[in-house]
Parts: C-alpha cells; structure tokens; sequence
C-alpha cells in the first residue's frame, strides 16, 4: 500500500512578525488542508506563537537594510540548500528581498511551483532619496530576472500593481493573481457600540502603522498642528513602533519630542488594537505606497471611518465617500481638513463606518483570502510541470 507525502508549503519572508499578523490565517488554513508549513524567517519574540500554532521555523539572517551583492548571494545559496533539505512542494515568497534571493535559491534547487508577492513595495520604491532613486533601477533588473519564472505565480493586493506589473513588463498579466489584502479576523475586530458613533471625552483619531515616514507619520503630525491652531478639539493618537532596520523610520527621540510638544500622543507597540480602535472615532493612514494595508481593513471591520491618502493600496481599501475619504499624498492640510470634517460630521462618521464594515464582511474577511490563496496553491500543483 502507497503512502501519499504530506505536501510541504514553505514560506521565505524576512520576520517572523510579519508573518504572524499578515499570514498566520493563511498558514493555518494551509495546515487544515493538509499542508506540513514551514516558515523560512529572521527569528524573534514572534517565534512562539508561530511554533505554538504548529509551525516549524528555519532561521534566516536577513539584513534588510543591507545592500552588498556577494553578501545576498552568499544567503541565497544557504537558502538553496535549506530547498534542496526540505524538498517543499510549494515556496511562497514575501516581499522584494525574499522574492530575489528565494527565486534565485528556487531555481539552484529545483524547486518548480513557486508564489511570489511582492508587499507594499518596500523603501526603494516609495522613498524619493538619493539612495532610493540610485538603487530603484538595479531593483527592477533584479526583479525583471527573478519575479516570474517559469511554473510560477505573482500574487498583487492592488489593481494599481495588477496594471502597473503588466503594463512594465515585469510580469505577464495572466501570471498574475490578485488577492486584496492579508484578511481581517472580523470576529476580533468588530464595532464597539458603546464608544459610537460618539465616543466620550475629547474625541480620538488614530493611526497604526510602524512610524515610518512614508506611512506619512510626519503628515500626521503636521495635520495635528494644523488642528490645534484652529482650536478644533481631538486627540491626535500614533500607535506603534519605529522599525530601525527601515531608513524610512522616525527615531523615538522625535516621537517623544512631537509628544511632548502637546501635538500629538505617541503610544508605542500596542497588542491589543482592537482595544484601541474601540476608543477611536476615525482611522487615519496618511501613506505614500502600500500594497493594501492591513490597519485600514482592521479599522474598517472595527466600524471606523477611515481618511487615507488617494494612492495605490490605500485606494484599494477605501471608497471615497463611501467608506472614508482619500485625501492627496503629502498634504498635511488637505489631510486636516479631512479630519475636520469628519470630526464636525457624526452622522457621516457613523454611515461611513457601517458601509466600512460592510465592505469588509463581503471582500476582505480571513476567510476570504485564504480560500483565494489555497486556490492559487491548487492550481499551481495540479499544473502539468513546465518544460
């Protein structure tokens, strides 16, 4: 009698955080389908609810900010080997960095059925510095080679990517799979009727995100000041952690200072964001870029209504009008304004909350994307292998 292997899915993503908030639901659903998971990653605190799940974890050294050639291509061939160690059967690769060096480390192997998904993008290509412009070319060569082999599929959040990657080259567009977003766990996040649609005291507005200044963090601050001058009461509220290895991250030392200038409360890492959301009258997200991001869709599924910047991913998310109201990138007063509005409109805050919801429940639950990701697991395996 034949014993069936169990099929291995192994994921290469730079840290076990990541992974824990943005494809924890898709590696359990994977383990429910019968998958063995294994996570390729830098290994931190996140590490124990991961193993407690069930995951198995190989530790990766990546450097995220490091940029030495030889030095990448010394990890990818150790990643090579882990490959030809673990045989997986599908290799899932998150962002740009793993998606070089683990495609690269995938083809050394021989690894055939491979997902790549580029994420929000990353610093090189929503910074406007030097470094950032310097290096953008030499990353899209890199991706030009590495993002599509053969057997391979791309997995986008956004439709302005879908367009984007075609329309460059880098992909061809019936190798592209869109799945809108990490998916929400709508059962944790879920409206707090006791604090709206007015909560009590000075109300709050706030935004999660790492303090990065291309998630507009500064533009947040600037919308503060704006507000304070013009004697419009509400506590401006930044939620989460600078990210050393991000050139992009705003030190704590500046964050501290901001607060106590009196503009803004700055509140650090928090667990429980449920819990925050439910003291907040409204989302703020003032990014540059992102892929679709996952606090929006939380606050979303949290009865929020949502002010965000017009730009790909946020865009995505939001519906002007509808669900929230996109304002230009950049643009600290047209962002206040915004905030303003919203502030001075309960009414329109409690519409745009439950249409917010709403949108959620039919395109962005957990369940939702890990039924369309296991889809495109499917359909990769049951291909006939390229020649």
């Amino acid at each position: 009698m034949s014993i069936t292997k169990q099929p291995i899915l192994l994921f290469l993503i730079t840290e076990d955080w990541f992974f824990a908030s943005h494809f924890m639901a898709r590696a359990k659903a994977a383990q429910a389908a019968g998958y063995r998971v294994i996570v390729l990653c830098g290994v931190g605190p996140a590490s124990q609810s991961l193993r407690a799940a069930g995951i198995e974890l190989v530790e990766v050294a990546f450097i995220r900010r490091r940029i030495n050639p030889i030095a990448e291509l010394i990890l990818s061939l150790s990643i090579s080997k882990i490959y030809r160690r673990l045989a997986p059967d599908i290799v899932h690769h998150i962002a740009l960095k793993p998606i070089i060096l683990g495609s690269i480390a995938a083809r050394l192997a021989g690894v055939r059925h491979i997902v790549n998904a580029p994420v929000g993008m990353g610093f090189v290509f929503t910074s406007q510095s030097l470094k950032a412009r310097l290096l953008r070319p030499l990353m899209n060569l890199a991706l030009r080679l590495t993002l599509n082999p053969p057997g391979s599929v791309v997995i986008l959040e956004n439709r302005d990517d879908v367009a984007g990657f075609a329309a460059s080259g880098l992909v061809a567009r019936e190798n592209i799979t869109l799945i809108r977003g990490a998916g929400v766990d709508i059962v944790r996040f879920a409206p707090s009727p006791s604090s709206r649609p007015a909560s009590p005291g000075v109300p709050q507005v706030v935004m999660v995100a790492r303090m990065l200044r291309d998630k507009g963090v500064g533009e947040f601050v600037a919308a503060a000041r704006l507000l304070k001058a013009r004697q419009i009461n509400c506590r401006m509220v930044l939620v989460g952690a600078p990210d050393a290895e991000n050139p992009n991250t705003v030190p704590a030392s500046q964050l501290s200072a901001w607060q106590d200038e009196g503009v803004i409360e700055w509140r650090g890492a928090q667990s429980d964001i449920p819990a925050v959301l439910a003291q907040a009258i409204m989302f703020c997200l003032p990014s540059y870029r992102e892929g679709l991001p996952k606090s929006i869709l939380e606050a979303m599924a949290a009865g929020l209504p949502v002010v965000a910047t017009d730009v790909p991913g946020c865009r995505e998310a939001v519906t002007h009008e509808a669900t929230g109201l996109l304002v230009p990138a950049r643009d600290a007063p047209a962002l206040a304004a915004a905030i303003a509005r919203l502030l001075a409109e309960p009414a329109t805050r409690a519409r745009m909350g439950a249409a917010g919801r709403q949108a959620v429940l039919a395109e962005f639950s957990d369940q939702i994307i890990t039924t369309q990701t296991l889809a495109v697991y499917r359909t990769l395996t049951q291909q006939a292998d390229p020649t």
